[in-house]
């Protein structure tokens, strides 16, 4: 059994000393430990509460404790620990010595081997006092519904209790030391936590619904219900339920103990339950329900009484533990408890413990099973050290061991460090002896010592008793006055004792920046106060570990006396004040007050205290400085009063209005209401003039009014005449001040005059006005313009930003409608009112010049030109064109039609032969001529033969493929001057009469109303001029569906497959196979299936056919205009066979499918316009598949964005963007594998290019136009001697 006691001193009522008594609660109240194996409660129907005197001994004295059945329980205990008391402030009764109550625990431990050991029982209790634990109740009263609460702070102010559980004769055998147990608490707290502070969080009301106590039979069920309101929590609280103090029962549910949770969502009210089902004896004791939510709390204690059959009882006899017992103040002497352990039963451990005053059990056991492991017989030791041994401080020691092997090497060790000889630790050698000696032994000598011998090794405990230091010299009370030295002396029992100084229950800081000072000398003691104020009144007190000694200490303030008075003043406004007075004693400080309010020290005022002198000083003074001022001493009631009063000349302060050379700006029409600040001490008098006419108070619609801070005019109606100069006058016995103010009445200007419209445009219209006559009195700041159709009423407005100058023109305007403009002047007033209207005007325009003009023909005496239509021609529409001429060298423009042309193409006549001329051109409508379009260099007057070129359009550049009955409709454009001769070839023969043909002088077109497949082939295009030709070549393919396929048959029936093979049509259709469809067909039915599309090869073979169903097939042939009209059938027809039959699979060799890259389609030369996208095509075979390269002159193009690159089934294209005569050269593409490589070349000839301007005009560099042109001119004459040649 173990029992743990803790004290805690609380306050008594009385004056008596101090007493010590021992609560025993009839219910049980738990504290796990680690050797704790199971929990027996003695219920006792009542607590009593007995108190014991205290005695005076410094032994302790053993505990006597009588228990008697239905009687309260008293135990007397004895303790050597000094009382403490608490000083009372404020001059209040001091109150009497502390009461401590002990509380009792007995918990039930192993049953272990005791172990021989001597060990005193004062170190045993020393020990326990070290590690004991207090344990705080919520409440004052010990009652028997009282809650087992957490741990307390550890101020020591707040009494503490101490429940006792004492073995129960009825447990059940199988119910002790079982750690499944639901209430075992060997999964509870564990002991570490014991001891460690638990914060509570402050109580509420929470609960609604309490548990209540109950009793029930062994076997029985019980619930208790625990209800919390939830209309003000948010979520749901926590509870938990406990067993005794720390057991939380959540961790014990099962068959015997059952929580339960509900929420009523109208009530709004959490029910929480604990059912106990099949109650068992030990179930009974006191239980606890904690509810917390957020920052709340909680909590209500319950107990529960199993009623149990009388069984046959243990033999322990507890009551016969707490019979009453004299007190008895002889020492008690020293008994070897160690022993008394070893030979007891573990179940009388704590009766021992109770005997002899034990307060920690628990150490002592587990001191006790170290020391129970069974002693092997040692080869080293003859004789061991004790388990323990004891010293008073200051005294000396002796570890003795005896050796069976004097020879052995012998090494002391204290807490694992070896021990070296010093004066401290002498090492002394008789016979086989070893002896350590430990000389003035103080508490850090209090360790465990080891000594080794050899391999073997003795160990032992060494408790060094620290004697109590009692009080030799009390403090005496002290009475003195602020500003003294105070001393408070004190001697104690032992030197270099450690002291606590106390005022009022309260330690007494002693840091550096304390006004408190602690100086010991010896055995004496001293708190010293250097600078004595009235808040040191007090009570203090010194403890130490012997007792405590106390004395009242007063501080009184010394008469005053009055050396200076305040004295009062008058001061002119902004100069400064001073207010001093002079009083004993002078390091009395004081407070200042100003008509009763405390004047706090800022910027302004300063407060000073020079030893006797007291100043307050005001940098500046002011209005608000004036009245009564009071110094008031602290601590004194009398005080020193003065009054201030403070004067101040008239003065207008006009920088208050904040306006521009105190000129007041008032709107005609508005009321004025001017108010000007004025100061004054006395108030002044205040005049109003305006010239010599004084404004009364009285006016009407305008008036002046004087008050307190200031003075005002009020105009209601503002008017233009009321502009003009404003006198104030201010007079008071302190002196006069004048000031003048300038109010200016201001309106919105004169409307302007009407808007003058001097031109017209297509959208827009210049217009002009005269600025207003009269602006308001403001600057004109700028206008709006409005305008309008003629016919409507709505105006627009044209401008939101005002337009500071007096033209406008208005935009946006629709052509042939007429308008109307007004203007509005705007000045820092408002708006006018807007002018009259101009008159009604109708925006028209000439169109834009015409474009693209172009020679078209040029003779000896004739020059053609031709242009398009303007980009814009107006509502004013379109009358026609005039042409003009001028004369290289000369300015005259000479009109070359007399007549407007409506058409686009104009020759002039009558020009000189070989004559150099300009022409341009003008469109002409109502509005006028328009901007005149003319050619950019001069023009020969001179027939120039141009040789033929045709430009095939790009779509006829490869393969034109039309199917048959098609209409073929291809248009070739050529230049050639004069007109090219046209001829057409088929092959190299004339073409076919159904092909018709239509020349003109740009292109030639050739027309087939039905085309069919003869007239695919190539065709060869001619143009002529004189010796020039210029041929193309076309190629037209008429393709039609193909013929169905040959010799199809069954080449093989094995299984549910059959293989088929083909051969490929005689007729294509003039265009490649691109595969075949395959159909079945049962014989019984012969529906006709499509067993795949698609397929290229012409051999298959066809699987999942129906066993014993026969089989027909057919085959159409398909190219790119469909599939065949026709099918060729399987002769034969292929019976799926069920059983038996058995497939020769033939043997194939594998081919080599792998061969190096090969061009099956070459590139060829072509030609390109600048800005159309082109693009090269080959086609390449080869296996594996080879990487494809394309470079141009011979280098590699790589992520260029103008280029990109496509490669599928072969076939390699390269795509080149708008592309420009820069990118024309020779391109190549090369393909590469492991087996080898190939390329192909063509030429790209890029058209169209750019002119010079062009050129220059998109910012290209000199050398690089130089250059393209050269290249240009190179090309085109290489080109025409070649064709020269031919």
């Amino acid at each position: 059994m173990s029992v743990t006691y803790s004290e805690n001193v609380a306050p008594d009522s009385g004056d008596g000393p101090s007493e010590n008594s021992i609560v025993i609660t009839p219910k049980e109240a738990k504290v796990a430990t680690k050797d704790t194996e199971a929990i027996v409660t003695v219920t006792e129907p009542e607590a009593a509460e007995v108190p014991i005197p205290a005695a005076g001994a410094p032994q302790p004295q053993p505990v006597v404790i009588v228990v008697t059945e239905l009687e309260p329980v008293v135990g007397e205990v004895t303790d050597s620990q000094p009382i403490v008391t608490e000083p009372v402030e404020n001059g209040h009764k001091e109150p009497a010595p502390t009461q401590a109550q002990k509380c009792v625990e007995v918990t039930e431990v192993k049953e272990e081997q005791p172990s021989t050991s001597k060990v005193p029982v004062s170190a045993m209790k020393k020990s326990a006092e070290t590690i004991a634990t207090p344990i705080k109740d919520k409440d004052d009263d010990v009652t028997a519904s009282t809650p087992s609460p957490p741990p307390p702070a550890e101020d020591g102010s707040t009494p503490k209790k101490l429940s006792i559980d004492l073995p129960n004769d009825s447990d059940p055998e199988s119910t002790r030391g079982r750690k499944d147990s639901v209430w075992s608490l060997g999964d509870g707290q564990p002991p570490e936590e014991i001891d460690k502070q638990i914060e509570t969080p402050p109580l509420s009301t929470l609960l609604i619904e309490k548990p209540q106590s109950g009793s029930i039979s062994v076997g029985g069920d019980i619930s208790f219900v625990a209800k919390v309101e939830a209309k003000d929590l948010l979520r749901k609280p926590t509870i938990k339920w406990f067993k005794g103090k720390w057991m939380d029962l959540a961790s014990k549910t099962g068959k015997h103990l059952q929580l339960k949770e509900s929420f009523d969502r109208f009530s709004k009210i959490h029910t929480f339950e604990m059912h106990i089902i099949k109650a068992k004896e030990n179930y009974a004791g006191n239980y606890r329900c904690e509810v917390t939510y957020k920052d709340k709390f909680d909590s209500c204690s319950f107990d529960l009484e199993v009623k149990e059959v009388a069984e046959g009882s243990q033999n322990i006899d507890i009551r016969s533990a707490f019979k009453r017992r004299e007190h008895k103040q002889e020492e008690v002497p020293e008994v070897d408890v160690w022993e008394i352990l070893k030979n007891a039963r573990p179940d009388e451990y704590e009766k021992i413990a109770f005997m002899y005053g034990i307060t920690d059990l628990r150490g002592l056991l587990k001191r006790l099973k170290k020391t129970k492991k069974e002693e092997k017989k040692s080869e080293a030791f003859a004789k061991r050290l004790e388990p323990a041994y004891q010293v008073d401080k200051g005294g000396k020691i002796r570890l003795v061991v005896d050796l069976a092997d004097p020879t052995v090497e012998l090494k002391w060790y204290k807490n694992g460090q070896e021990i070296r000889p010093t004066p401290k630790f002498i090492f002394e050698h008789k016979g086989t002896q070893r002896i350590m000696v430990i000389n003035n032994c103080q508490m850090s000598d209090d360790a465990a010592y080891s000594v080794t011998a050899g391999d073997e090794k003795c160990t032992t405990e060494l408790f060094v008793k620290e004697l109590p230091v009692n009080i030799v010299k009390k403090l005496e009370p002290v009475k003195t006055t602020v500003n003294e030295r105070i001393e408070l002396e004190c001697e104690v029992s032992e030197e270099g004792a450690k002291v606590k100084w106390m005022k009022n229950g309260v330690e007494v800081p002693t840091g550096v920046r304390s006004r408190y000072r602690v100086k010991s000398e010896g055995t004496k003691h001293w708190l010293i106060i250097d600078d004595a104020t009235k808040d040191d009144t007090g009570t203090y007190s010194l403890m130490a570990t012997g007792g405590t000694t106390e004395a009242h200490v007063q501080v009184d303030l010394k008469p005053l006396k009055i050396l200076t008075d305040l004295q009062s003043v008058t001061v002119l406004l902004g100069q400064p004040l001073k207010l001093n007075c002079e009083i004993y004693p002078g390091n009395i400080p004081g407070r200042w007050y100003k008509n009763g309010q405390l004047i706090q020290p800022n910027e302004r005022i300063s407060i000073l205290h020079r030893a006797k002198n007291h100043n307050l000083d005001i940098e500046s003074s002011t209005i608000h400085d004036a009245g009564d001022y009071t110094f008031v001493p602290e601590g004194y009631t009398q005080t020193l009063s003065a009054k201030v009063h403070i004067i101040d000349p008239p003065r207008v302060h006009l920088e208050a209005l904040n306006v521009q050379d105190n000129t007041v700006v008032i709107v005609a029409g508005n009321k004025l209401r001017l108010e000007v600040p004025i100061s004054g001490e006395p108030a002044p008098r205040v005049v109003w003039m305006k010239g010599e006419r004084v404004i009364l108070d009285s006016g009407t619609r305008m008036r002046a009014e004087t008050f307190a801070d200031h003075t005002c005019l009020t105009i209601d109606i503002a008017e233009r005449e009321d502009t003009g100069n404003y006198k104030i006058v201010l007079q008071n016995e302190a002196g006069e001040d004048t000031a003048c103010v300038k109010i200016k009445v201001v309106d919105i200007p004169d409307a302007p005059e009407a808007p003058l419209v001097p031109n017209v445009g297509g959208d827009w219209c210049t217009m002009t006005w005269e600025a207003p006559r009269y602006d308001g009195g403001s600057p004109i700041l700028g206008y709006f313009i409005e305008r309008k159709k003629k016919q409507s009423s709505r105006w627009m407005r044209l401008n939101f930003d005002l337009c500071k100058e007096t033209t406008f023109e208005p935009k946006k305007m629709i052509e042939g409608v007429p308008y109307e403009v007004r203007i509005f002047a705007v000045n820092t007033i408002g708006v006018s009112k807007p002018s009259e209207p101009s008159k009604p005007f109708i925006p028209l325009a000439v169109t834009s010049e015409p474009t693209m003009l172009v020679v078209d023909d040029v003779t000896d005496t004739t020059v053609t030109m031709k242009w398009r239509p303007p980009d814009t021609i107006g509502a004013a529409g379109l009358d026609g064109y005039q042409v003009e001429y001028c004369i290289e060298g000369t300015d005259e423009w000479i009109l070359a039609n007399k007549e407007l042309t409506e058409k686009t193409r104009y020759t002039i006549t009558g020009l000189p032969v070989e004559g150099k001329i300009l022409v341009r051109v003008k469109a002409i409508n109502a509005a006028g001529a328009s901007p005149p379009r003319t050619t950019q260099h001069s023009i020969l007057v001179k027939e120039v033969i141009e040789p033929p070129k045709i430009r095939i359009p790009r779509h006829l550049k490869q393969t034109y493929i039309r199917k048959v009955g098609e209409v073929v409709n291809l248009v070739v454009p050529f230049v050639g001057k004069p007109r090219p001769k046209v001829t057409w070839l088929k092959e190299g023969q004339p073409i076919d009469p159904t092909i018709n043909i239509r020349n003109s002088d740009c292109d030639s077109i050739m027309f087939i109303r039905k085309a069919e497949r003869k007239h695919s082939g190539k065709y060869e295009l001619s143009v002529q001029v004189e010796n020039h030709i210029d041929t193309a070549m076309l190629d037209i393919q008429i393709v039609d569906l193909p013929g169905p396929p040959q010799a199809v048959k069954i080449d093989e029936v094995w299984g549910n497959n059959v293989a088929l093979d083909w051969n490929p049509p005689k007729d294509n259709g003039n265009a490649p196979i691109i595969g075949y469809t395959i159909q079945k067909a049962d014989k019984k039915t012969m529906e006709w299936y499509t067993c795949i599309e698609h397929y290229h090869r012409t051999c298959i073979t066809i699987s999942d056919l129906v066993v014993g169903n026969e089989y027909f097939f057919r085959i159409y042939s398909e190219n790119m205009v469909g599939l065949s009209e026709s099918a060729t059938a399987t002769k034969d027809s292929a019976l799926i066979v069920k059983e038996g039959m058995q497939l020769k699979i033939p043997e194939y060799n594998d081919r080599d499918f792998t061969e190096p890259p090969k061009f099956t389609q070459p590139l060829i030369n072509t030609f390109a316009i600048a800005g159309y996208n082109a693009t090269l095509n080959c086609s390449v075979r080869a296996n594996p598949r080879p990487k494809v390269i394309w470079m141009k002159n011979k280098i590699t193009i790589i992520d260029d964005p103008r280029y990109r690159m496509f490669s599928n089934q072969g076939v390699c294209t390269l795509e080149i963007r708008k592309p420009s005569p820069f990118d024309g050269g020779v391109y190549t593409c090369k393909a590469v594998n492991d087996l080898g490589e190939a390329q192909v070349d063509c030429k790209l000839e890029v058209k169209g290019g750019f002119t010079f301007f062009e050129l220059m005009k998109r910012g290209v560099p000199l050398h690089l136009i130089d250059n393209y042109m050269n290249e240009s001119k190179t090309s085109e004459k290489a080109e025409s001697e070649k064709k020269g040649s031919n």
